[in-house]
C-alpha cells in the first residue's frame, strides 16, 4: 500500500515540473513578442478624434470616421472641413494659424444642438483633432457628437425636401395628404377661398384614384393660369409617396408639334400632287388624298401601310405605271427607281396606257426615308403637244408661201422663217437661232446684196416701239435679181419681212443682149 502511494505521488510530481516548464517556456515566449501599438483611441472608442500628418488622415476613432464622409485618406482634410464647417465658424482660416498657435479650442455657432466643442492640437508634428460635447458628462460626448451629426443630416434633408421646387407629398392609406414640401403648399394656399386659411389636414390637390405607377397627365388650374403635371405615385408601405413633375413645356412642344401636324395635313389634302413617303424599312407611312385619286388604290390599302414594292405591284396591277415589255425589266426598273430616289435624281415621265400623262420625282428624306410625288401633266402635255402641232402647221403654211418670209420679235430675234427665204439668201438661219438678230442678217443680206441704205432702216424699223407704218423698197442680189423687200408691223410688236423677186437676171443675158434685159428690167 505504501509503495502505491509513493508512486502515485511520483507521478503527480512529475506532471507538476511538466507544466511548470512549460508556463516558463511559454512565458518566455511571450517576453520576446514585440508590443502591440499603443492607438490613442483605444480608451475611449466613442470619442470622436483624428490623427492628420498635413492634410493625410493617419488615424481616426470609429466614432469619427463613421462622421467623416467617405473617400481615400490623403483628401480627408478637405471632407473633415466640409462636413464640421456649417457647425464651427472659420473653421479653415482658424485651423491654417495651428502651426503658430500649436493649440485651438473652436466653439460650436449658436443653433446647433448640443454645444459641440473642437479642440486641435499638435502633437510630435501630427495634428490630433477631437470634437467633444459641451455637457459637463464627457463620457457621453461622443454619442452627443453623433447625435448632433445626424441631427445636422436631418436638417438638410428636410431643407432639400421642403425647397424642391417638384410637387411632394405623402398620402396615408386612407389617401390624405399627411405631409407636403413648400412649393405643394405654396398651390395649396393659391387655391384655398378668398377669407380661408390652411388647415390639417391638408387639402388634396390631384383628387386621382391611388395606383401604382405613372398617372396620365394632370392639369392644374390656378389663379396666374394652368400648369400641367405628370404624377408618379411609388407605394411606401401603408403610405404612398407622391411626385408631380411640371410638364408644361412638354404639353406646350406637343401642342405645337400636334398643331403643325394639322396644317401640314390640311396643305398636304388640298395638294394636287399626290405624295407618298416611304419609312427606311419602305414601309408608307404617309400619303394625301390626292394619292388616292391619282393611283385608283383603294384607302385602306395605303392605311395597310404596304411595302414599296407592293406599292408599285397594285399601280402595275390598276394599270397606274407604264406596262413594260417583260416582269423581269420592270423589276429591275423598280430597283433602279429606288436607287435613283435615294440618291435624289429619280424624275420621269410616265405615259400610262389610259393615255394619262404622270410626273413621278423621288426624293430622299432624313433618316433613310424616301418621298414620291405623282403628278398628272395629261392637259400640261397635250397643250403642249397642241403648241408644238400648231407651230408645226405655221411652219408649213409659211413654207407653201412663195415669198421669201423673216419674222423678227420685238426684240430684233428672228421667231420663223421658211423654205423660200433659205433659197433666196443661201442660207437657213433656223440652225442657229440664238444669233439669228436682225443685225446680223443685215449684215448677211448686206453682203450679198448691191450697196443700199435699205437694211440700216430695216434694223431701226424692227427695233423700234411704237406705232409704225408698212414699208417697202427694193434691192439689187449680186446676181442681178431685184427684189422687193415689204416690212409689215404684227401684234406684239413683231415684225413680218418678205422678199418678192422681181426678175430673174443673170448676168450671161446681160451680155447676150448687150445690156438690154438689164435695162428693160
Amino acid at each position: 500500500m505504501a509503495v502505491e502511494w509513493s508512486m502515485a505521488l511520483g507521478m503527480m510530481l512529475s506532471a507538476f515540473l511538466v507544466a511548470m516548464a512549460g508556463l516558463v517556456l511559454l512565458v518566455a515566449w511571450q517576453s520576446r513578442r514585440p508590443a502591440p501599438a499603443a492607438s490613442i483611441f483605444d480608451a475611449s472608442p466613442s470619442r470622436v478624434a483624428y490623427l492628420f500628418d498635413g492634410e493625410r488622415l493617419v488615424d481616426a476613432s470609429p466614432a469619427g470616421r463613421a462622421l467623416l464622409p467617405e473617400g481615400e485618406d490623403s483628401r480627408a482634410w478637405a471632407r473633415l472641413i466640409a462636413r464640421f464647417g456649417s457647425d464651427f465658424p472659420n473653421l479653415s482660416e482658424r485651423l491654417e494659424a495651428l502651426p503658430r498657435t500649436g493649440q485651438l479650442r473652436i466653439s460650436s455657432q449658436a443653433g446647433v444642438a448640443p454645444a459641440l466643442i473642437l479642440t486641435a492640437e499638435l502633437v510630435s508634428g501630427l495634428i490630433r483633432l477631437t470634437v467633444e460635447s459641451g455637457q459637463e458628462d464627457r463620457a457621453d460626448r461622443g454619442d452627443a457628437a453623433t447625435a448632433a451629426a445626424l441631427q445636422q443630416e436631418v436638417m438638410a434633408q428636410r431643407a432639400v425636401l421642403s425647397r424642391a421646387p417638384v410637387l411632394m407629398w405623402k398620402e396615408a392609406a386612407d389617401g390624405s395628404v399627411i405631409w407636403a414640401n413648400h412649393a405643394y403648399l405654396i398651390r395649396a394656399v393659391e387655391l384655398l377661398p378668398e377669407g380661408e386659411d390652411l388647415s390639417w389636414p391638408l387639402p388634396k390637390l390631384f383628387a386621382q384614384d391611388p395606383v401604382k405607377g405613372r398617372l396620365p397627365r394632370l392639369k392644374l388650374q390656378m389663379p396666374s393660369g394652368a400648369e400641367w403635371f405628370d404624377l408618379v405615385r411609388m407605394a411606401s408601405g401603408d403610405e404612398t409617396l407622391c411626385y408631380a413633375l411640371a410638364a408644361d413645356k412638354a404639353v406646350q412642344a406637343e401642342t405645337a408639334l400636334r398643331e403643325f401636324m394639322q396644317t401640314l395635313t390640311k396643305t398636304f389634302a388640298d395638294l394636287p400632287i399626290g405624295l407618298a413617303i416611304f419609312d427606311r424599312s419602305r414601309c408608307l407611312q404617309m400619303f394625301n388624298p390626292a394619292l388616292t385619286d391619282l393611283t385608283t388604290l383603294s384607302p385602306e390599302l395605303l392605311i395597310s401601310r404596304p411595302t414599296l414594292n407592293a406599292f408599285l405591284d397594285a399601280m402595275r396591277a390598276k394599270a397606274m405605271i407604264p406596262e413594260p415589255r417583260d416582269y423581269r425589266s420592270w423589276r429591275k426598273q423598280l430597283a433602279r427607281l429606288e436607287e435613283e430616289a435615294t440618291m435624289g435624281l429619280f424624275e420621269e415621265t410616265w405615259s400610262l396606257p389610259g393615255g394619262q400623262t404622270y410626273r413621278v420625282i423621288g426624293r430622299p428624306h432624313p433618316n433613310g426615308a424616301l418621298a414620291f410625288m405623282f403628278e398628272d401633266i395629261s392637259h400640261e402635255m397635250s397643250r403642249t403637244r397642241r403648241y408644238r402641232a400648231d407651230v408645226e402647221l405655221g411652219q408649213s403654211v409659211i413654207d407653201a408661201v412663195e415669198d421669201a418670209v423673216a419674222v423678227f420679235s420685238q426684240g430684233g430675234q428672228l421667231v420663223m422663217s421658211n423654205h423660200a427665204y433659205a433659197q433666196l439668201w443661201q442660207h437657213d438661219p433656223q440652225v442657229l437661232l440664238s444669233e439669228a438678230s436682225v443685225s446680223t442678217l443685215c449684215a448677211w443680206w448686206r453682203d450679198h446684196a448691191a450697196p443700199t441704205l435699205l437694211w440700216d432702216d430695216a434694223v431701226d424699223y424692227v427695233t423700234s416701239s411704237g406705232d409704225r407704218t408698212p414699208w417697202e423698197g427694193e434691192v439689187r442680189l449680186l446676181d442681178g435679181r431685184l427684189v422687193m423687200c415689204r416690212f409689215r408691223p404684227l401684234t406684239g410688236g413683231a415684225t413680218l419681212i418678205t422678199f418678192r423677186v422681181q426678175a430673174a437676171v443673170s448676168f450671161s443675158s446681160v451680155r447676150d443682149t448687150g445690156g438690154v434685159g438689164l435695162l428693160s428690167a
